[in-house]
């Protein structure tokens, strides 16, 4: 084999997420979670007989179609028009796919070329850039700098090149917690449609906006051809395990991101995309007393950690707080996180490593408060002792 790596030279440097190691410390330490973005209770006991409904019925236990079950891709649609007025065909501009990931890796190996440069929020979701470097495309950060993390949209105009082919959006914003306002995306949609560019949104926390309200960019003037809209049913339906997500977008794009879906999973989650179908149809108070709940768990964090002396930006939406050690007479969050599960039994996840330079974020630490109450206020209780 010689002296080259084994690995692919584009995802030199990625090494294991950063959520596999603190989980797996967490494991290893007995510590409480809320580094990694997972509920500690399951959704809805209804959309969970669905599943074992399917199940038993045979409906899915074999390969469903490759663009996702006709009855998920019509709640789908359903779903954008119930929410957001936005009308979808079920048939050609839905795609089911293997949690929202894959979606944006689809997208992404079908979009880009190399020499293509994509924009994308500072600090991002990690797989973000590990599938522009795989699709041999440059990533080109814009970052958000605390205490309110907004876009700096003159920053953002002038990072465009003739290079650019795609911006990358997040909003709800992970991990930062940030909603893109109307007034954002706005001006966001007018460069994009001067620019000829592709916008891909990650609207997987679409239902946890706390300030604010959840606008889907593709919704806007001269957006609905440019736009790959990308949600799933992990975070709005606390059964992140079943990883079924989808994609929104014209007949083009979809067209596009499906030629290369179909070589990653091919199909996924058979039995579960039929018990989805029925969440998406779940009614609206189901959605509120959701977003309620988060909100008030939202609370109890953000009041815990701002007694144990954390630095603390409230989060417009999503289901994480990011806050500054700086406070505490502490610097590195890596070191931090690393220590924190021997220290006090809690686990979170350093910021740095969602930045491009890891300076940026050097100090900030995220912790994850979609957990039972009890398990919130115990962990406060661990990081105020400390």
């Amino acid at each position: 084999m010689g002296d080259r790596p084994l690995l692919n030279r584009r995802l030199d440097g990625f090494g294991t997420t950063i959520f596999a190691e603190m989980s797996a410390l967490a494991v290893k330490t007995g510590a409480i979670n809320l580094g990694q973005g997972f509920p500690d209770t399951d959704g809805p006991e209804a959309i969970r007989e669905a599943a074992v409904r399917a199940l038993r019925d045979g409906r899915g236990n074999q390969y469903p179609p490759g663009p996702g079950i006709p009855e998920l891709r019509t709640a789908v649609a359903d779903h954008q028009q119930r929410f957001y007025g936005l009308t979808f065909d079920p048939d050609t501009e839905v795609l089911v796919t293997a949690g929202a990931t894959e979606a944006i890796a689809a997208t992404m190996l079908a979009l880009l070329e190399p020499g293509d440069e994509v924009i994308a929020f500072e600090p991002y979701y990690d797989s973000y850039a590990a599938c522009i470097s795989m699709a041999g495309a440059t990533r080109v950060p814009l970052t958000l700098r605390a205490p309110d993390f907004r876009p700096d949209l003159d920053a953002l105009r002038d990072a465009v090149t003739d290079r650019t082919r795609l911006l990358l959006l997040n909003s709800p914003h992970n991990p930062t917690g940030m909603v893109l306002t109307r007034e954002e995306l706005t001006a966001i949609a007018e460069l994009a449609v001067e620019r000829n560019l592709i916008v891909v949104t990650d609207e997987v926390y679409e239902h946890l906006v706390f300030e604010g309200e959840h606008i889907p960019l593709i919704s806007l003037p001269g957006m609905r051809d440019r736009t790959v809209s990308i949600s799933s049913a992990g975070k709005t339906f606390s059964f992140t395990g079943w990883k079924v997500g989808w994609v929104t977008a014209s007949v083009p794009l979809v067209t596009a991101i499906r030629t290369a879906k179909q070589f990653l999973t091919y199909v996924s989650s058979g039995p579960f995309q039929y018990a989805i179908a029925e969440a998406l149809r779940l009614p609206d108070d189901y959605f509120t007393g959701f977003r309620a709940d988060l909100g008030a768990k939202r609370g109890i964090l953000a009041d815990g950690l701002t007694a144990a002396g954390f630095e603390v930006f409230q989060p417009q939406g999503t289901y994480f707080i990011t806050t500054d050690i700086a406070a505490l007479g502490e610097k590195d969050g890596l070191a931090f996180c690393r220590s924190l599960p021997e220290r006090c039994g809690v686990v979170a996840v350093p910021n740095a490593v969602f930045y491009d330079d890891p300076e940026a974020g050097r100090s900030q630490v995220r912790f994850a408060f979609c957990k039972r109450e009890d398990v919130l206020r115990e962990a406060a209780s661990r990081l105020q002792r400390w």
